[in-house]
Formats: C-alpha cells, sequence, structure tokens
C-alpha cells in the first residue's frame, strides 16, 4: 500500500518535471544554435518558473494548490513584465508585437507572441492566461474569485475584437501613414509598454469591481484570445472529466474564471473544449469527487466548436 501511494506521488511530478526538461532543451540547442545566451536564459528561466509553480500546486494540500499557479504566474508574469519590459525595453504590448513584425526584428516580444500566445496553445492550450499573464497576475489578487453575477451576454464577448481590431489598424496607421519606426530599446518603446499596461490594469480593476469579476477584462476587453481561440480548439492539453463520478454539484461552474459550463462537455463525452478555458485547473481543485483533470490527447475529430457557457 505505501508502496503504490509512493508511486502515484511520484508520477505527479511527470508534468513539472517534462515542461523543466523541454524548456531547457529548447533553451540548450537555442543558444548553440544561435551562440546568443538570451535564448539559455529566457527559456530556461521560464522553464524553471513553472515547473516550480506546477510542482508546489501537485505538492500542497488542496486547499493551498492555488498558491502553485500564483507563484508561476509571478516568476513568469514580472520577468515578462520587468526584465524584458523595463529593463530591456522591449514593447510587450500587442502594437509591439506587431512593429516588430513588420521590422523584421525577432526580439523577445515576438518569441513571447509566438511560443506563448500562437504556437504553444496548440501544447499547452491557454495556459499562459492562466499561469503567466502579467495583467492577470494583477487582476487575480482582487477579491472577487468566485463571480458574483451571470455573464455578460454574447456581444460584450466581441470587444475583445474591436480592441484588436483598434490596435492593428493604429499600428497600420503608424507604420505607413505616420512612417514610424521601431526603436530599439528606446525611451518611446518604454512609454508604450508603460501607458498600455497602466490602462489595462485601469480597465481590468474597474471592470473587476463593475462585475464584481477578477477575470471580466480577460473575457470581454483583452484582445489576446483572438490570436488563441484557432490554435486553443486543437490544444493537446484539456480538462477531462468522469461522468459517472460527477454528481453535478456546481463547484466547477462557480469556481471557472471564465464561465464555462464544464458539465455539458462532461454529459456529451468530451473532453472540455472550450477555448475559453486559461487551464487554472480551478475547476479541477474544487471538485470533490476527483471527476475531473488535466488530459493529453489528440482530438482533432472533435475540436471545440461548442461554447457551453453558463447562464
Amino acid at each position: 500500500m505505501t508502496k503504490q501511494k509512493s508511486q502515484l506521488n511520484l508520477s505527479n511530478y511527470f508534468l513539472p518535471l517534462g515542461l523543466f526538461a523541454l524548456f531547457w532543451t529548447l533553451a540548450l540547442v537555442l543558444w548553440q544554435a544561435t551562440a546568443n545566451p538570451f535564448y539559455l536564459f529566457n527559456f530556461g528561466y521560464i522553464g524553471s518558473a513553472v515547473a516550480i509553480g506546477i510542482g508546489l500546486y501537485v505538492s500542497l494540500p488542496a486547499r493551498k494548490r492555488p498558491l502553485g499557479r500564483r507563484v508561476a504566474q509571478f516568476l513568469v508574469g514580472a520577468y515578462m513584465l520587468v526584465f524584458l519590459g523595463l529593463f530591456a525595453r522591449e514593447n510587450m504590448q500587442l502594437e509591439g508585437f506587431f512593429f516588430y513584425l513588420l521590422a523584421g526584428m525577432f526580439y523577445g516580444a515576438v518569441i513571447h507572441y509566438l511560443v506563448a500566445k500562437i504556437f504553444g496553445v496548440l501544447i499547452f492550450n491557454r495556459g499562459w492566461c492562466g499561469w503567466s499573464c502579467w495583467t492577470a497576475m494583477i487582476l487575480d489578487l482582487l477579491p472577487f474569485k468566485r463571480h458574483r453575477q451571470a455573464p455578460l451576454a454574447a456581444p460584450f464577448w466581441a470587444l475583445r475584437y474591436a480592441h484588436f481590431g483598434l490596435s492593428l489598424g493604429l499600428v497600420a496607421l503608424l507604420w505607413w501613414g505616420a512612417g514610424y519606426r521601431v526603436q530599439e530599446q528606446s525611451l518611446t518603446e518604454l512609454v508604450w509598454l508603460l501607458g498600455g499596461n497602466a490602462l489595462y490594469y485601469a480597465v481590468g480593476i474597474a471592470l473587476a469591481f463593475l462585475l464584481k469579476d477578477n477575470r471580466a477584462f480577460c473575457k470581454y476587453v483583452c484582445p489576446i484570445p483572438t490570436l488563441q481561440k484557432i490554435p486553443a480548439r486543437f490544444a493537446l492539453l484539456k480538462i477531462a472529466g468522469n461522468l459517472d463520478k460527477c454528481n453535478d454539484c456546481g463547484a466547477c461552474l462557480k469556481m471557472c474564471p471564465m464561465d464555462i459550463d464544464i458539465v455539458s462537455y462532461l454529459k456529451k463525452g468530451q473532453r472540455v473544449l472550450s477555448t475559453e478555458c486559461i487551464l487554472c485547473i480551478e475547476c479541477v481543485n474544487v471538485c470533490a469527487k476527483d471527476a475531473l483533470s488535466v488530459s493529453f490527447a489528440f482530438d482533432p475529430l472533435t475540436p471545440g466548436k461548442t461554447e457551453f457557457r453558463s447562464a
């Protein structure tokens, strides 16, 4: 009995150790290929930070497990915002990503968006939003962890697309209309980063208090999901469930920060295919019957076309 329990506990660490090995392998390969130590530090640090967060999550008692996610959020989010943004003076905002692409600059911001917010989503789903986002690491400190009123109607979810369009339009106007060009590590890039983040935090905090929902900004305003939703449909990591264990208590729905009707997927015999899932694992942690788990699988025949949301 003791031996079996030990093996079970050891298996809990396969994911953090696997991610640690994956990121450090990528770091070493890119470092050797480019002779640029930035890749070694960047991917090595991120892999270590995420592994520490997930390792804490699986090690702590159930009630304290969210602390592991919060540790990962601050380790990765603060690195992106403070080191790459403030110290290296890279514009980590969405507009900065567009400007660097137009200029042909393969800098940290471009690597970050391509890995964490576009192609990496095919594997890790929207785990960036749940475990690493520097905007959410502040918003998750607010007191509205359980949404206290019904989510806004469907048209409000389109605001993020309007935000994305305005950002893209602003970049096009400045680039082709005003002749703006990226100035490497300049005060302009720093001001854009600070101004953009200040606006995000202000809007996010205001919406959280107005709607009694920490993640209101993520659901209605943030433009990043417009990049993530297509690859998220085919992501390998998703929440899976066992309907036989589920007693339909609704705890997962109450704790889901993205208003996903998780039980509806279980009743259809599917994993949680919603592209709104940020893989925060709050539903897994709150389930008293152990009916939910994180699943790694490829199911191309059932991409997330159906979005079951709470009413």
